[in-house]
């Protein structure tokens, strides 16, 4: 059969770390690709015991349609958790969506049209970049440090680019890089994005999650004028099986967000957000985050001691603060892409860096998983995937 597509589907490929996990699910596969949590770390027992009590207390209402917005209870305990971020906002400032990737979707469809470009990090999300590609736009890429998004670059391209839409960034623990923004970056940007009169989408599933340092305060933190768009999930922090995330923004913006999610599914589900808000309301939601980076940091600190003393002295890798990745750059001869096909054969997977990039190149790069995988696991791994890089060498 033939059937006669729209335009846009022949820019929407299949998600190469979609496509990776389906590899992964066999045991004896290693898996550092997904930006999987820790799945024992999942409180069971508390889901049970939580899930009884909103169908015993609310069972009708549970199992109901519900407002688009989400159920008001639960935005109002999001708006006092934006506190942790250092944004003070109200219920009225929250939309509750089926996980953050939906707020990556309507941005797209918010914002762009074709043509249009976004500007993004050098690397950058791949689940975004997917969900913008549906809409046709150009993307430009600003180059980045430890730092975050080198402004001096972002400036230069704001003078000489016409037809700019939306920035979109990732400041703490950015997949795949794993860096942080500098607090002078974060505010230089929203300087810049109020001169040239842009929106700012701020994506931040990983926020809570650090190691170590101070927590600096969201990009929303700095906001004057309501032009930050502040992306916020719980999948990271609390049960990804639920898919409830939340888009953070002012006004107009965020009634732009609630029409477009009236017309994609209606609403998040109910019963997943009463869940959610029973959890918070009856459980320290914070006790168990600590629970969940004191697990991740023994694994982060495991994965980078062992490449340093398996990997040659010439692959370069970053030293994230939290979060649940590091990125590393191999000599530019390497394609990781052969590479992850070499350690497949040793049953270990990673996601190839080149994805990240959306106009190519950088194919020496890869993205490693710290949080899924056990400590006996990341050790056998990171060796296999040495032996690799040596052979490929």
């Amino acid at each position: 059969m033939n059937l006669n597509y729209a335009k846009r589907m022949d820019g929407i490929k299949a998600s190469e770390i979609r496509e990776l996990l389906k590899l992964t699910q066999r045991p004896e596969v290693i898996s550092f690709a997904g930006g999987l949590p820790a799945p024992e770390l999942f409180p069971v027992e508390a889901v049970k015991d939580i899930s009884t009590e909103v169908l015993d207390e609310q069972g009708t209402k549970a199992l109901q349609y519900g407002p688009t917005e989400g159920y008001e209870p639960l935005r109002e305990k999001i708006a006092n958790r934006m506190n942790k971020f250092g944004v003070d906002v109200e219920a009225k400032n929250i939309l509750v969506t089926s996980g953050s990737q939906q707020g990556l979707d309507f941005t797209g469809k918010i914002f762009l049209n074709k043509d249009d470009v976004v500007i993004c990090e050098s690397p950058s999300y791949l689940g975004a970049l997917n969900a913008f590609k549906a809409y046709q736009p150009k993307f430009v890429e600003i180059p980045t440090d430890n730092d975050g998004m080198r402004m001096d670059e972002l400036e230069k391209v704001l003078e000489n680019t016409d037809n700019v839409k939306v920035i979109y960034v990732i400041p703490d623990f950015q997949n795949p890089s794993g860096r942080t923004w500098s607090i002078e970056r974060r505010k230089k940007l929203v300087e810049l994005a109020n001169k040239y009169n842009l929106p700012i989408v701020e994506d931040n599933p990983y926020g809570e999650l650090r190691f170590e340092g101070e927590m600096p305060p969201a990009i929303k933190h700095f906001d004057t004028e309501g032009r930050v768009i502040f992306l916020g999930t719980f999948s990271k922090t609390f049960c990804p099986g639920l898919r409830l995330g939340w888009t953070c923004a002012d006004g107009d913006v965020l009634n732009k967000y609630i029409l477009v999610k009236q017309g994609a599914d209606l609403q998040a589900s109910t019963i997943s957000q009463m869940q959610v808000d029973k959890f918070l309301e009856k459980y320290d939601l914070d006790e168990h985050i600590e629970k969940i980076k004191e697990v991740y940091k023994k694994r982060r600190d495991l994965m980078l001691k062992t490449m340093k003393e398996e990997f040659p002295e010439c692959v370069e890798f970053t030293h994230p603060e939290g979060g649940l990745f590091t990125w590393a750059i191999l000599p530019e001869h390497i394609n990781t892409r052969d590479l992850a096909k070499k350690a497949l054969e040793k049953n270990v997977a990673f996601v190839p860096g080149g994805s990240f990039f959306p106009n190519g190149g950088n194919e020496n790069t890869m993205r490693l998983n710290y949080s899924n995988m056990d400590e006996e696991r990341i050790v056998i791994g990171v060796k296999r995937l040495a032996e690799s890089i040596k052979e490929m060498l």
